[in-house]
């Protein structure tokens, strides 16, 4: 049984409880983040413990937990659940802050409230490997969501009925569009290839700021391979070479077919195979502890 984090104890999952009238259950009154180990060293912890601090701020709530705290709790986490992450010890690791629970519900701020903190880890699957060859589907829809996504809540029905129709449709994503752009998908952020140019719509309210997204513009940079940020439509990216989704836990997935088309010749494109060499390549650095 996996080891879980409540409250300043680690205990095991069937005994982590919290009251029912905790806002994070009552109202999505929280916040998140998602946070890959590799060979049991977390993965960019300062940028996702930076994009945490953005998110408590957004809902104008303090951080329980100093940076180093954090750092302490996670470590000691994935020590217990060491067993769970397979030979390579790679987990990921969910983390959530609620307002907490109050005496009755009430949608403003209880005056006196001590927030509920939670975390956990799980293995992460290996990379499936018919996706190299064969890359995903995906489809596109109106983005129904609220409009503060930058803010990585825990409120997230608009996000699991997206990605749940696209399931339904035999796609591994949702790719949102708002007033005819591009801005992300349900659960990753969006990358396009066109002549040889790697673009992604640019950070703004509407779009979470993704770790990996970042990562794969400094991979760009690095590499001298030609990237730019820039607002993409729907026509652009019907239009692209390559389409890539990403993620913390997905990594650089590439997208063969888009609305039942396929995107280039339908197999996964050469830029896309260079930067997931590079993305590879930084991940054996974090397990050599030579990167965060």
């Amino acid at each position: 049984m996996p080891t879980v984090y409540l409250n300043g104890a680690f205990l095991s999952q069937e005994e982590a409880c919290i009251p029912v009238t905790d806002r994070g259950f009552l109202f999505g009154d929280g916040v998140y983040e998602v946070i890959p180990a590799y060979g049991g060293r977390l993965f960019r912890l300062p940028h996702h413990l930076q994009r945490l601090q953005n998110s408590l701020d957004g809902i104008r709530l303090e951080n329980p937990l100093s940076a180093g705290e954090w750092e302490d709790v996670l470590n000691t986490l994935l020590t217990h659940n060491r067993d769970q992450g397979g030979t390579d010890n790679d987990q990921g690791v969910y983390l959530q802050v609620t307002r907490g629970s109050a005496a009755r519900r009430d949608h403003s701020f209880p005056a006196t409230i001590t927030p509920t903190i939670y975390a956990a880890s799980s293995p992460i699957p290996p990379l499936d490997p018919t996706i190299e060859h064969n890359g995903v589907a995906a489809i596109t829809l109106n983005d129904i969501r609220w409009q503060r996504c930058d803010i990585k809540a825990i409120t997230l029905l608009a996000n699991v009925l997206l990605r749940q129709q696209a399931v339904e449709q035999g796609a591994a994503e949702a790719i949102l569009v708002r007033d005819g752009q591009v801005i992300e998908g349900s659960s990753s952020n969006i990358f396009a290839v066109v002549n040889d140019t790697i673009i992604t719509p640019p950070k703004s309210e509407r779009m979470l700021p993704g770790i990996t997204r970042d990562l794969v513009l400094e991979l760009a940079d690095k590499h001298q391979l030609p990237h730019r940020e820039t607002d993409v439509d729907e026509i652009m990216l019907a239009q692209a070479d390559e389409v890539w989704i990403t993620s913390s836990t997905r990594e650089i997935v590439p997208v063969t077919q888009l609305n039942g088309r396929s995107v280039g010749d339908g197999r996964p494109g050469e830029v896309w195979k260079t930067m997931s060499r590079h993305y590879r390549a930084y991940k054996t650095a974090v397990r050599e502890g030579l990167a965060d």
